[in-house]
């Protein structure tokens, strides 16, 4: 008997774990270039090039396999990211110095990540139960982060407050600069623009820590 050709209905035996990860990574790609309207079950297959059975095998449905890119995909950066990569030293940080740190790393992180960009941007206009999946995903890692490093600071301050106006500030301009290149005269696509940025959260911080 001929042995059977591979296709996507029969596709060769791959390693698990990268075959998750292809499925994955399909998910963002998708999200990124169409938005949420076009991710299904067999878009999905399509664009990893596997059968779409086994996102069943490994996900049990669409719902999983959008839970598992918010959580393993690389879309939100991580803890150790926003503290700057050394989480003990962080830890130990005068407020002022946490906050300067938080926003930075937040821009870098966001602004290396050109998916969760179009991702954020298509979630303004996209609501269903995939966007709710990645905002939780989202604000578990920044409530992890707050308990982590900031819970037990002052409290004659709203962090979380101050968190939430700095960090939506941010995430409009970084989706902005996505197709507009200036806002108040400061160039969205340039380092120079966002090393200005940097500085206007120091000296907001600064100003209002003393």
């Amino acid at each position: 008997m001929a042995k059977k050709s591979n296709s996507l209905a029969d596709p060769p035996v791959r390693n698990r774990e990268a075959t998750r990860g292809q499925l994955i990574k399909a998910v963002g790609e998708i999200l990124a270039e169409k938005g949420f309207g076009a991710l299904g079950v067999n878009a999905v297959a399509r664009q990893a090039n596997v059968d779409k059975v086994l996102i069943y095998r490994y996900f049990n449905d669409l719902e999983g396999l959008t839970k598992a890119f918010a959580q393993e995909g690389d879309f939100w950066p991580s803890i150790e990211e926003l503290a700057g990569g050394d989480i003990a030293a962080y830890q130990f940080l005068p407020l002022e110095e946490k906050l300067i740190n938080l926003g930075r790393n937040f821009i870098r992180g966001i602004r290396a990540r050109p998916l969760t960009q179009e991702i954020m941007a298509w979630e303004m206009v996209e609501r269903n139960k995939l966007t709710e999946e990645l905002e939780k995903a989202r604000e578990l890692q920044m409530l992890r982060f707050f308990e982590q490093f900031l819970s037990k600071e002052n409290d004659n301050i709203d962090l979380v407050a101050i968190m939430s106006i700095i960090g939506g500030g941010l995430s409009f301009l970084i989706c902005r600069s996505r197709h507009i290149q200036w806002y108040n005269g400061i160039d969205l696509r340039s380092d120079e623009g966002w090393a200005r940025i940097e500085g206007g959260i120091e000296q907001v911080v600064r100003k209002l820590l003393q």
